[in-house]
């Protein structure tokens, strides 16, 4: 069903495996994470920083690199892989100015010699920005987070097999793949309007010709009534079309959020933070669901000849 192979000095090991094989994917700020327990025989023989292949079917899921050993006294060695994206916790400073989020995925990647996959135009120039001492994955989703503002377009950072890709994820749905009532065990379904929910956006900008700072303000009235006020705030560059910017953070942000949890789904490989997956679900709380959701995490869990899955999903429901 599945092959874990670890290269060691041009010499490749296949481990003998005891229990399960977790492969855990995040949308935003994390690397993909491959864990799994191996064996300590006589022949197997391995170091932090080695390769890491995982297979399925023979199809490629996970490349990444062993960053954790951990023993025990039955000498089983518990071992915990990620994949490129865990050099993105790196730190540093980037100045830059008249850059597409894209731009400054391909940048990062030339500096920190990494491999680069398919790199999508996220269209958005941003006039000038600062990033001092942060991580990388800051750095970059600062200017995502700035594209889907000005753009309204969301777009995924991921590792595909050693390949970094930037995507957007409109293209990610997955075809011929419905999740919900009749092949998950369980779910948890929550709404909310504590987290990431504005009923008003006031912008504000400096103007060096007039002198003086511009505010822009922008509501709805009827939420309002609801939740009371809900303030979006942010002090935004010259450059900045105000009045668009604050239409599409409105829209963006003017709703509930609602989480919807699938619990031991059966497994599909395709599936990882980012992809977009129909989701049927009947009397949900105060709806019903039929739609695609994007996927904000997925855990795959490969063991005794099955494979089960656990998504957290968003989408406007």
């Amino acid at each position: 069903m599945y092959e874990i192979s670890i290269i060691n000095n041009g010499k490749r090991y296949l481990p003998i495996i005891e229990g399960d094989v977790v492969w855990e994917t995040t949308r935003i700020g994390q690397p993909g994470k491959l864990t799994f327990n191996v064996v300590n025989d006589d022949v197997i023989n391995f170091q932090e920083g080695n390769p890491v292949l995982f297979r399925v079917n023979e199809k490629d899921v996970f490349f990444g690199f062993v960053f954790v050993k951990e023993r025990d006294k039955d000498q089983i060695i518990k071992v915990t892989a990620y994949d490129q994206l865990r050099y993105l916790k790196n730190k540093d400073t980037y100045i830059y100015e008249n850059m597409k989020a894209s731009d400054l995925v391909k940048k990062i990647i030339n500096d920190f010699n990494l491999q680069a996959g398919i790199i999508e135009d996220t269209g958005y120039t941003i006039a000038y920005r600062i990033q001092d001492n942060k991580t990388l994955f800051d750095i970059i989703y600062d200017a995502l987070d700035l594209t889907l503002m000005n753009k309204g377009k969301m777009y995924v950072l991921f590792d595909d097999f050693g390949k970094l890709n930037l995507r957007d994820v409109e293209t990610m749905k997955i075809p011929a793949l419905v999740v919900g009532d009749y092949n998950a065990q369980n779910y948890s379904y929550k709404t909310d309007i504590d987290t990431d929910t504005y009923n008003k956006v006031k912008l504000r900008r400096n103007n060096e010709k007039l002198g003086k700072a511009e505010e822009y303000e922008l509501q709805h009235g009827v939420n309002i009534n609801r939740w009371g006020v809900l303030q979006y705030f942010e002090n935004v560059n010259e450059e900045t079309n105000i009045k668009a910017k604050a239409e599409a953070i409105l829209k963006l942000k003017n709703k509930k959020k609602r989480t919807l949890q699938l619990k031991e789904v059966l497994g599909d490989i395709r599936v990882r933070a980012g992809t977009s997956v129909m989701t049927l679900l009947e009397n949900v709380g105060d709806i019903s669901v039929k739609q695609y959701m994007l996927v904000e995490k997925a855990k795959h869990v490969f063991g005794n000849d099955e494979h089960w899955m656990t998504l957290d999903l968003r989408g406007d429901i």
